[in-house]
């Protein structure tokens, strides 16, 4: 069947099921599988195809997927047959931040406080083996939130989809400073790097039900930086170049 070129498309299942045109990057998974990094951070200029990998891992690795084997037939990974043993095994949590767009702080926490609440409708389905205090945070989590129960939102959503499949989870971030971007350019830097700093040692250093972790931005940074707690982390940097 002739294929088709897709522009802009972000999910790798709908490339596969439309029949567009696609590099098989899917090396990308099995690389990432077997790297000694709890978490990995890449930094790609714009329209690089960040949002696409990301789909890319969470489709392939997904429990909840159903079709993850049909969805990779014919690709690269699907020639590694140890890493095929983990297809469909693993809970993921995917989460962007790309819309986290304010010129204040309080409209940036408000927009973090809807895409948390939004993610919560989709982890609904395990409520029913909530522990008292798993429920007690629950009931806590709206658009109106207060950022000590925001910032901890992730690190909560691992912890239960890991007690729900008994597996630890796989993290996947997709653009984790766009809020930095607009922070630094409206003025409130540093208050919204002390909310997101909290974040990520709450979902990513201090996280015992983590498995991986794969963040992807634009923002070259040291380890002087939002994740120097971080000492688990691997930044990769790939230019235009490359």
């Amino acid at each position: 069947m002739l294929k088709t070129v897709g522009l802009g498309i972000q999910d790798y299942e709908k490339v596969i099921e439309q029949n567009n045109f696609y590099i098989d990057k899917t090396k990308f998974v099995s690389e990432w599988w077997r790297s000694n990094d709890d978490i990995t951070l890449i930094t790609r200029p714009r329209r690089f195809g960040k949002t696409l990998m990301l789909s890319t891992v969470e489709k392939f690795f997904s429990v909840r997927q159903g079709n993850n084997e049909e969805l990779f037939k014919g690709s690269n990974v699907s020639e590694d047959t140890e890493m095929m043993k983990e297809c469909g095994k693993w809970p993921v949590l995917f989460v962007s931040f790309a819309n986290v767009k304010s010129d204040t702080y309080k409209g940036a926490l408000q927009q973090f406080n809807i895409i948390f609440s939004k993610l919560l409708s989709a982890l609904e389905f395990m409520k029913g083996k909530f522990s008292s205090a798993d429920l007690d945070f629950y009931n806590k989590i709206c658009i109106d939130m207060d950022p000590g129960i925001s910032s901890s939102c992730l690190g909560y959503y691992c912890k239960w989809l890991s007690d729900y499949y008994g597996k630890k989870v796989i993290i996947l971030i997709d653009e984790y400073d766009t809020p930095m971007q607009e922070a630094y350019v409206n003025g409130y830097w540093d208050e919204i790097s002390g909310f997101m700093r909290n974040m990520f040692n709450a979902t990513l250093k201090t996280n015992p039900n983590l498995q991986k972790a794969l963040l992807t931005g634009i923002t070259r940074v040291s380890r002087e930086s939002l994740f120097s707690d971080l000492n688990n982390l691997r930044i990769v940097t790939i230019s235009s170049e490359q």
